[in-house]
């Protein structure tokens, strides 16, 4: 398992990374999601040992990462498709790491036809797609068939072949009962992966809970709903709002209306009352981005002047 406690970690007094605890469970991928700036790269590279924290601490199997003997056997990493030797070749490149880790050369053509690199295993890696080169780090992680891996943004550069292939990839890993942990600004793909989510915002954490508890808990339900009728529709809202019966409505696209405040059946029930015929109503759960969003609005450090968030 990795366990992070009481992470910190500040340049020139600013917190970027602030008390930060989590931990990442086997069976499970963990999406990793936060804004620009929130603190993930540098949380994850505390968690390789890359910088050193300024307070708490990062452990893999109780221990951390420059404390592992033969690291690579215990936890895989993709942190950056482009630090690569552009001179070696895609087998060369693996040959070394698993020659620093004794890892047996038979794993090398192993994942190399697990990614879906094994005819350009002597292409030398200055002339790979920035796609290719994702394969080729997800290659690098999966070497010594570590329990824990760390992948920031694998998907980058894919084609929709490849992202497919990454959602299955990671899926299966988990069940397997590895520690998935996966940093990704595509909400889609995460909504689709994850299993849980943790996420950040100024270094701080704002959520740590499974994927539909989020949705539940910071996405709003609201039942979209169209009549024969748009002004006695528009009239019944409007009423029903003065009346207090707790409904909020708003006007939509195609002449609907977006209300919150009560289920389906009290709202059918409501206009049956009052005699608008309906042809539609559909109830509306928010996306994992549109949660993600709301839940993050004051969190974000970098905003154009149009893009504010409407709740």
């Amino acid at each position: 398992m990795i366990e992070i406690r009481g992470l910190t970690k500040a340049y020139d007094g600013r917190r970027v990374v602030d008390d930060l605890s989590f931990d990442v469970r086997p069976g499970l991928v963990t999406g990793f999601l936060g804004p620009n700036g929130a603190g993930k790269s540098t949380t994850l590279r505390l968690l390789l040992g890359l910088d050193r924290p300024t307070a708490g601490h990062a452990l893999v199997d109780g221990r951390p990462y420059a404390e592992l003997d033969h690291p690579l056997r215990r936890v895989g990493s993709l942190l950056d498709a482009h630090a690569l030797h552009g001179g070696r070749t895609a087998r060369g490149h693996l040959r070394w790491l698993a020659a620093s880790n004794g890892l047996p050369e038979r794993r090398v053509g192993e994942v190399l036809d697990q990614v879906g690199l094994t005819d350009a295993a002597g292409r030398r890696v200055r002339g790979f797609s920035l796609g290719m080169r994702q394969r080729l780090g997800v290659a690098a992680a999966l070497l010594g068939d570590p329990p824990a891996l760390l992948l920031d943004e694998p998907v980058n550069g894919l084609d929709p072949e490849g992202i497919r292939w990454i959602r299955t990839l990671l899926r299966q890993l988990a069940a397997e009962g590895r520690s998935v942990l996966v940093s990704s600004h595509l909400m889609t793909e995460m909504a689709l992966t994850a299993d849980h989510l943790v996420v950040i915002g100024r270094g701080r954490l704002l959520a740590d809970a499974g994927t539909s508890e989020f949705l539940d808990r910071h996405g709003r339900t609201r039942v979209r709903v169209r009549a024969v009728d748009r002004g006695k529709l528009a009239a019944l809202f409007g009423s029903a709002g003065r009346a207090g019966h707790g409904l909020e409505a708003a006007p939509a696209e195609d002449g609907a209306w977006e209300v919150t405040g009560a289920p389906p059946e009290r709202i059918a029930a409501l206009a049956a009352e009052h005699g608008v015929v309906l042809y539609e109503i559909a109830v509306q759960q928010d996306s994992l981005e549109e949660a993600f969003m709301r839940m993050t609005a004051d969190s974000v450090e970098y905003r154009a002047a149009d893009a504010a968030v409407r709740a």
